[in-house]
């Protein structure tokens, strides 16, 4: 299992990477506009500091294959481990297919069932990005849906890896890595609670005095 962070922020990315804990970067049109940065340079920067997949997303308002297809051609020559990042819609099975056959890696994001995910899977995609948090919000337990997601694959031999994303906290990456996620993209502020720890904080001030 890998750990990508979820972010656009090039402060954060850099801390994180010098960890060793990552492997990879997901963004989105939100995280990149919060920046207030040029979405291609953005990206290119990314990939200089993160030797692994750098997932880029489509304009959401495409909405034509050709157009999502045109576009992801462009983005896909920032940098070679740039994946393109498409909205799962009918549109955009079709154009993960084609690129796919032209050797560009998909994400297929904002999934949210495990028909979805199969569907995404069968176009080609070589991730799927199942939202765990946006489900909990409506009261349904999003876990569930890395654990449907992840059987279905194993039982088909699928390979296709499934993203577990819309992280909100420490429990939710424990969940989704029992679960049977591939990746999990964490936002950088859970990444620092994984981090910390009371009890660690006491052993070390105990370390610190006894060593003293």
């Amino acid at each position: 299992m890998e750990l990508f962070l979820d972010t656009a922020n090039i402060n954060e990315i850099s801390e994180i990477n010098n960890m060793g804990i990552i492997s990879g970067v997901t963004t989105n049109p939100s995280l990149i506009t919060k920046e207030g940065k040029d979405f291609k340079e953005t990206v290119k920067r990314i990939a200089e500091i993160v030797n692994g997949p750098i997932s880029a997303e489509v304009n959401p308002n495409l909405t034509k294959a050709i157009d999502i297809i045109n576009e992801a051609h462009v983005i896909a020559q920032i940098h070679p481990n740039i994946i393109i990042k498409i909205p799962m819609t009918e549109e955009g099975l079709k154009a993960c297919k084609t690129l796919t056959r032209e050797g560009i890696g998909v994400n297929m994001t904002l999934i949210f069932s495990a028909n979805q995910a199969l569907l995404c899977a069968l176009s080609g995609a070589r991730y799927v990005s199942p939202f765990v948090g946006r489900l909990d919000d409506i009261d349904i337990v999003g876990v569930d849906l890395i654990k449907s997601i992840s059987k279905i694959f194993k039982q088909n031999s699928i390979s296709t890896n499934i993203i577990a994303a819309s992280i909100r906290n420490p429990l939710h990456v424990t969940e989704c890595a029992l679960a049977g996620a591939d990746v999990i993209t964490v936002p950088y502020k859970v990444i620092k609670q994984m981090i910390a720890h009371p009890l660690t904080d006491i052993g070390i001030e105990k370390f610190k005095k006894d060593y003293n």
